[in-house]
């Protein structure tokens, strides 16, 4: 894993990395959350990064089963010695899930969740994404995802078209996705929009839901 994929984290303790922006995000988001997620259940949660969303939820929603996911070694670690640091008894060890993949170790969830993402990812993660809700959940069951966006219509903030230009130089498969996209391909695979919010720091939190 290059340190190019990780270029928003700083180490923590041990293992454990730490995003600056988890920690200012995590209680807006779970407050939307509180909102979007079921009363119980598995949520599933793809690309868990350093791992610290996933100690903070599933603290927060005990009657909520948590399970974190990454491709990159050095995240899932980090997210195990979060997991170990909580000691949470509904936080599970975290899965190796490639989101481009077909095959994930996983077959059900009540509900999934991808935090920033999307855009430090190729296209074919996003569309993995959506495939891989309609394989997991059932009529009715929510995917969220939170991060920066595009939208038709609407003026790009100047702090995101500034993001968006340096993540190209990274990588130019990254990038700032358009929500008008990702809602068509989601459509393709069953998963309505259902809503979107505005987030702080021009962000957006959009819900899908499986038809």
């Amino acid at each position: 894993m290059s340190d190019v994929r990780r270029f928003y984290e700083s180490l923590a303790e041990g293992a454990r990395r730490s995003a600056p922006a988890a920690l200012r995000n995590r209680e807006p988001i779970a407050e939307v959350l509180q909102d979007w997620l079921p009363q119980s259940g598995l949520v599933l949660e793809i690309a868990s990064g350093t791992g610290e969303h996933a100690a903070f939820f599933a603290e927060r929603f005990p009657a909520l089963e948590w399970q974190p996911s990454d491709v990159h070694p050095d995240a899932l670690e980090s997210t195990a010695a979060w997991r170990e640091a909580a000691g949470m008894p509904n936080l599970r060890v975290p899965l190796v899930v490639d989101a481009a993949s077909p095959d994930w170790p996983i077959d059900r969830a009540e509900a999934m969740l991808s935090i920033n993402m999307v855009h430090i990812s190729r296209w074919a993660s996003a569309l993995g994404l959506l495939d891989g809700a309609e394989r997991l959940l059932a009529p009715g069951a929510p995917l969220i995802l939170y991060g920066p966006w595009l939208e038709d219509d609407v003026e790009t903030a100047p702090s995101n078209a500034a993001f968006d230009t340096d993540l190209k130089r990274r990588d130019p498969a990254w990038g700032l996705r358009r929500v008008e996209d990702f809602a068509a391909a989601a459509e393709e695979r069953g998963l309505a929009m259902e809503a979107l919010r505005p987030m702080p720091a021009n962000n957006l939190m959009l819900l899908l839901r499986r038809t």
